[in-house]
Order: structure tokens, then C-alpha cells, then sequence
């Protein structure tokens, strides 16, 4: 006699965790939160760029250096741009996909109109693209050298004060901070949601957080091109 009974259920497997709607909200929460940790410690290493060339260019050396002598030069800062790397793309592809079930699934406009959503959650599909296209410019400034064209390998604080002293390379990034900004004023919070943290009790704690990691990142980010624009970092 069988010990056990067929329930017709289909194992969980990643595969169909992956599939589902669930599950890709749960992917898109956690790379979110991935990145976000990423993005409060980034923001902690520009802030340094206020003690100094020399703290700022040690800080430079270190990242490529972190983990050494355990690790070779250079593989901690790539073990963290390959996890970094994973979560952008999670995230993205998880995002993307999700829209697209979203617009199959109501291909009629509605016929009464949805109350109003915030100018965060309305806005942050295309803010996702404009900080898919700042990572790329960013990267090509301040990590290749590539469009950065007063950059000098090895002096990372030089290579800031070089993009910082150009009107688009103020525009860009500060436009992407405030982009930035809003996707995790509105991120942090659906995250949360989605992780399970959010209850009625618990929501006006986690909005008045989110509000204030939103607004933290784009004070401290945006700090720096103001002080390069003012003089303070020079």
C-alpha cells in the first residue's frame, strides 16, 4: 500500500519558482535589495572624496586591492562586479518580463480610471531605463576612461574633478540621482511587500524608511558634483 497520496501539485522547483509571477517579483525583490546595499556603500566611499585627494586615491588602491593577500589583486573587486553584475540583470530581466505579462493580461484600457499612483510608481519603468543608461555611461567615465576625457589612470580623484567640471557630466548624474531617488523610494517599499515584511501595522514605517534611503542616496550622491561645481572639492 502506497504510504503516500498523489496530490497532483507539481514539485517547486527553481525552474517554476523562476516562471511564475511570484517568483519573479521575489527575484526582482531580492537583486533590488542587492543593489541597494551596494548603492548605500558606494555612496560611503564618494563621501570620502571630501578628505582629500590622497584618502580618495587610497580609497581607489584599496578596492583594487580588497582581500589581499587571501585573494590575487584585483579578484574581490571583480567578485563584486560579477555579483553586482547578476543582481543589474536579475533585476532587469525579472522587471521586463513582469511588464510584459502585465500589459497581456489587460490589453483593453480600463474602462473606469485607477486612482492616481505616485509619481514614483508611475515613473518607474522609464526610471529604470535611465539608469540603465547611466550605468553604462558611468562606467565608461569613471571605470574605462573611456569618454572621460581628461582622465588619468590611477587617480581616481582627479578623474571625478575631470566629470565634474563639465555641464553635461553634472546633467547626467544628477538627472540619474533623481531617477535613482524615486526607484528606490517606491522599490524599497514593494520589496518589502513582496519579501513579506509589509502589514497595515507596518506600512508607515516602511514608507517614512523608504523615503528616507531615497532621499539619503540622492543627498549623498548629488553632494559630490555640487562640491566640484561650487569649489568646496577641488
Amino acid at each position: 500500500m502506497a504510504l503516500a497520496t498523489r496530490t497532483g501539485r507539481r514539485p517547486s522547483t527553481p525552474r517554476t519558482l523562476w516562471e511564475s509571477t511570484v517568483g519573479k517579483k521575489a527575484v526582482m525583490a531580492v537583486s533590488g535589495l542587492i543593489m541597494l546595499g551596494y548603492l548605500v556603500v558606494h555612496m560611503m566611499g564618494n563621501l570620502k572624496i571630501f578628505f582629500g585627494p590622497e584618502e580618495f586615491n587610497a580609497y581607489g588602491r584599496w578596492l583594487r586591492h580588497m582581500g589581499e593577500p587571501f585573494l590575487h589583486s584585483h579578484w574581490g573587486l571583480w567578485a563584486a562586479r560579477i555579483v553586482l553584475l547578476a543582481a543589474v540583470v536579475a533585476h532587469a530581466v525579472s522587471a521586463y518580463q513582469l511588464s510584459r505579462r502585465d500589459i497581456k493580461a489587460r490589453p483593453v484600457g480600463y474602462a473606469h480610471k485607477r486612482r492616481r499612483a505616485s509619481y514614483a510608481t508611475r515613473t518607474m519603468r522609464w526610471g529604470g531605463v535611465i539608469l540603465g543608461l547611466f550605468i553604462v555611461w558611468h562606467l565608461l567615465d569613471l571605470t574605462t576612461l573611456t569618454v572621460n576625457e581628461r582622465a588619468w589612470a590611477g587617480h581616481p580623484y582627479e578623474n571625478v574633478l575631470a566629470t565634474f567640471s563639465t555641464w553635461y557630466g553634472n546633467t547626467i548624474y544628477i538627472t540619474a540621482m533623481a531617477a535613482l531617488g524615486l526607484h528606490v523610494r517606491h522599490g524599497f517599499w514593494s520589496a518589502a511587500q513582496t519579501l513579506g515584511a509589509g502589514s497595515a501595522r507596518r506600512d508607515r514605517t516602511l514608507k517614512a524608511l523608504a523615503n528616507a534611503l531615497a532621499l539619503l542616496l540622492f543627498a549623498g550622491f548629488v553632494s559630490v558634483p555640487v562640491a566640484v561645481m561650487t569649489g568646496v572639492v577641488n
